[in-house]
């Protein structure tokens, strides 16, 4: 597992590396936002420490650019113990937040609680073909979906479409876009086709497909699968 730790203080870094190494941790270090996005971008990470105040870029915006394109589990670390703070933190994004001093113990146990929510609940379990968002969970190994642990049978092409938003869960995609990933040609008259494969999805995977909570239709652009 890698974990990155960012923070000014060198000291700080040091410290919690080391804590974390004897739990037999990869460790990445960075001293402010902007070197965070880089690491981020150029290395799978799993874990995120961040401190709030830092300089070029505070762990604030740096965790908001984080969450545009990742769902990796962030613990915002700040000398202040005031609960704006902590506010601010998880309303941009941060899974959990400790105040400094911090006891090594708890910061040890708060990190291991996150990688395991991570790899068993989050982006993570792509690595094994499996792809969720709420209790929809697709197993592209073994083709097989389930909604609420419910056994979902679809055909080979509402089985594509399906996985191909579940895969890109919170982006829009047209209706072109998705004609053309599910049926491997250009996209024409497409309309009424994507739109037929869509209902027959949502009778399927939703209790209510009149009020879709996986599936949903984004007026004029085109659909999408909700991130949870």
């Amino acid at each position: 597992m890698n974990i990155l730790i960012c923070d000014d203080d060198q000291e700080i870094v040091e410290a919690i590396e080391i804590y974390l190494k004897n739990e037999g941790y990869n460790i990445f270090k960075s001293y402010n936002g902007l070197e965070a996005l880089q690491i981020v971008e150029d290395t799978e990470i799993h874990l995120i420490i961040m401190d709030i105040m830092m300089p070029q870029m505070d762990g604030m915006k740096a965790t908001n650019k984080i969450r545009e394109t990742k769902n990796i589990p962030i613990i915002m670390l700040s000398a202040k113990s005031e609960d704006m703070d902590k506010i601010m933190g998880l309303n941009i994004g941060a899974d959990d937040y400790i105040a400094k001093p911090f006891n090594p113990l708890e910061l040890i146990a708060r990190s291991k609680s996150q990688l395991r929510r991570y790899t068993t609940l989050g982006s993570f379990i792509h690595k094994t073909g499996l792809y969720k968002t709420g209790e929809l969970i697709i197993d592209d190994e073994r083709k097989k979906i389930t909604v609420d642990g419910e056994l979902v049978k679809l055909t080979p092409i509402e089985y594509k479409i399906l996985k191909f938003l579940t895969e890109n869960a919170g982006k829009v995609y047209s209706i072109d876009q998705i004609y053309e990933n599910a049926w491997n040609e250009p996209a024409y008259n497409s309309i009424n086709t994507v739109a037929v494969h869509i209902r027959r999805i949502r009778e399927k995977i939703e209790i209510n497909p009149k009020e879709p909570k996986y599936l949903k239709v984004v007026w004029g652009i085109g659909y999408k699968v909700e991130k949870y």
